[in-house]
């Protein structure tokens, strides 16, 4: 039975919930036009619902999402096994700072299975109650508390150990950009730690390394190269932010694109960078 209440009356429920629909399906999927889907077919069926049975909209429409989005990411995966170079969840620019889950953790959460995945940010990061994650991705509590302890062992490493001050890691952000494109290599030197590596996404469609850049060495020879593109060849500074929850800028580079920055820092130091260059994730961001 379909309820009949007209469809203005679905979206006047539907639309006070949608950021929070879409901060369950991006984290779920580290897609930014794969989430926007899925909140939309669940719009699409909560139109079709008869919603005065509905109790609690929000907890019925979170299921309907974390379902949509388990049945996304058998697809997604395929996709990524063929991804050229390292695959990076489109970028999702702030002007404050989101703790809950950082770039790390979401390159983090892709080893994880689907179910593991949804428990864990469920419970760990949305502090939904294991009867509730139950309800949701169809398993008995018990079996969600284990998905959940499995995830958190394999996510720990990731998890923010540092808290980097506010403006200090801005600071950080804007003398990298200064660094890299003017070529001052002391200057970039002293920003980077022992260990950093660097990770570009081109997706295959811009010019991006193919594998991780492991070592100060390494980062340090490659940004050399970059300095001479620069200098025949702009970068503009666009705007600094928080990119999914790290420091970082946008620039619009000589090949009119846009393309991000989000820098991980530790104590002071860059310890990853992480650049997005494939245009199909940064559509959203013109």
């Amino acid at each position: 039975m379909t309820t009949a209440a007209s469809p203005d009356d679905a979206a006047a429920s539907f639309e006070p919930l949608r950021p929070k629909l879409m901060r369950v399906a991006y984290r779920m999927l580290g897609s930014v036009a794969d989430a926007e889907d899925a909140v939309q077919e669940a719009f699409i069926r909560w139109m079709r619902t008869d919603r005065g049975e509905v109790r609690e909209p929000e907890a019925f429409l979170r299921r309907s999402v974390t379902r949509l989005c388990l049945d996304q990411l058998k697809s997604a995966r395929r996709k990524r096994e063929t991804y050229i170079g390292p695959w990076l969840p489109d970028p999702v620019v702030e002007e404050e700072q989101e703790e809950d889950v950082t770039l790390p953790l979401m390159l983090a959460l892709e080893r994880l299975s689907p179910l593991e995945r949804a428990a864990f940010l469920l419970h760990d990061v949305f502090g939904l109650a294991f009867e509730e994650v139950a309800a949701t991705i169809q398993r008995d509590p018990a079996t969600c508390r284990q998905l959940a302890s499995r995830a958190r062992t394999h996510v720990r490493e990731a998890r923010p150990r540092f808290q980097v001050e506010r403006g200090r890691s801005l600071e950080i952000a804007e003398a990298f950009f200064a660094a890299s494109r003017s070529g001052d290599m002391k200057a970039l030197g002293a920003l980077l730690a022992a260990d950093v590596s660097s990770h570009a996404d081109g997706g295959g469609k811009r010019l991006a390394t193919l594998e991780p850049l492991v070592g100060f060495e390494a980062v340090m020879k490659f940004h050399e190269l970059l300095a001479a593109h620069f200098r025949q060849h702009g970068s503009t500074l666009v705007r600094a932010g928080y990119i999914n929850g790290l420091p970082g800028f946008i620039t619009r580079e000589s090949d009119g694109e846009l393309q991000t920055t989000a820098l991980d820092i530790e104590d002071g130091k860059i310890t990853a960078i992480y650049v997005v260059r494939n245009p199909d994730k940064l559509r959203h961001l013109h």
